[in-house]
């Protein structure tokens, strides 16, 4: 079976979301099973592991409606893209699409590093159903990250496609927790500063915690930070600014507790990197979240900041703190690329399997 993946949303130097999905999967698949990568970037190299590739259009190029008769010239089987956006005309391969999320529906704002033609696209695309049914209508079968996203593509009967959950992991091994005296009184939120994600909440209940800092570790433009910290004079905010991996990490193994107020999520691969350090999570009660956090989770509603201090503050009792902790790590071992590779793998096999005819 010869497959093909989409690692043309890499990203260069550092992952987002869909990057670290792609290499994760593709480094476990790797391990087990012979493929090739397609990019667009010889630079994507770098975050991808060391297996035999394929120079393409760029996937926000005018020629990806197109891109198909690029792949076709690999002869694959099957193609597996983790975007749902790849250009399938006149593909003569199986094809799995993958739709992350939707919250972009509820909350139109696209995210603000695109350029504005692809902003202005964004906002018209996700005006109604039709255009997302259109494109996985496109596809043999549709990948998504949790059960929740699952149940959500079902409710609006967005393709009658199979839909396969393949989640996200978190990367590394799970680290042996530190107790809970080695503790500092620090929450950490991991994550954007767009309007869903709700980090106003965040603030306002660091407001009404005395002695705790809220250490925000993603990039924030210099408007965000004067009008997060504009919410609450009494709330001590940390702005790290885009930390390193290995930055956060240490943040993180030490704290209290990772925060999230999040109103709409696909999955939460910062829930399950907390868990995996032994790091209780307190998040926004939102079905995804108690879908990844399960029994270990501590869950406030999404805008009652009182509720969500009242959380952080019971972990102050070392029995909860080491009892949440415990949790955490037995759930976040329930997410693995090793598990989702497999997933995956099945679905591709199945794929290839069927008759060629399209």
């Amino acid at each position: 079976m010869r497959v093909v993946v989409d690692c043309r949303y890499t990203r260069i130097g550092r992952h987002d979301g869909i990057s670290r999905y792609t290499a994760g999967l593709v480094s476990a698949l790797a391990e087990q099973h012979d493929l090739v990568m397609l990019i667009s970037d010889t630079r994507q190299l770098e975050m991808l592991p060391d297996l035999p590739w394929h120079l393409a259009s760029s996937p926000t190029s005018v020629r990806e409606p197109l891109v198909a008769l690029q792949v076709n010239a690999l002869k694959p089987d099957v193609v597996f893209s983790p975007m749902q956006t790849m250009g399938s005309f006149g593909r003569r391969y199986a094809l799995a699409l993958t739709v992350h999320d939707l919250i972009y529906y509820s909350n139109p704002t696209p995210p603000r590093d695109l350029p504005w033609p692809i902003r202005l696209f964004w906002r018209a695309y996700h005006l109604s159903w039709w255009p997302q049914r259109l494109l996985l209508s496109r596809a043999d079968a549709v990948v998504t990250v949790s059960q929740t996203t699952r149940d959500l593509i079902a409710r609006n009967h967005l393709t009658k496609r199979p839909v396969v959950v393949v989640r996200n992991a978190a990367d590394g091994a799970v680290a042996s927790p530190e107790p809970p005296d080695n503790r500092t009184r620090h929450l950490v939120y991991m994550g954007s500063f767009m309007p869903y994600k709700n980090v106003e909440t965040l603030v306002t209940a660091a407001g009404l915690l005395d002695g705790y800092e809220l250490h925000l570790m993603s990039r924030v433009s210099d408007a965000d930070r004067r009008r997060l910290g504009a919410i609450s004079p009494t709330a001590r905010l940390v702005f790290h600014n885009g930390a390193s991996d290995e930055e956060y990490t240490s943040v993180l193994r030490h704290a209290t507790a990772l925060v999230s107020a999040s109103l709409e999520e696909g999955f939460g691969i910062p829930l399950v990197e907390a868990m995996a350090q032994g790091t209780p999570i307190v998040v926004s009660d939102i079905p995804v979240f108690a879908e990844i956090g399960g029994r270990a989770g501590l869950y406030f509603g999404a805008h009652d900041a009182t509720a969500l201090a009242a959380r952080v503050r019971s972990l102050e009792d070392p029995d909860e703190f080491a009892r949440r902790s415990r949790a955490g790590v037995a759930q976040a071992s329930e997410f693995s690329w090793t598990s989702s590779a497999r997933t995956l793998w099945e679905l591709l096999a199945e794929l290839a399997a069927r008759p060629r005819g399209r």
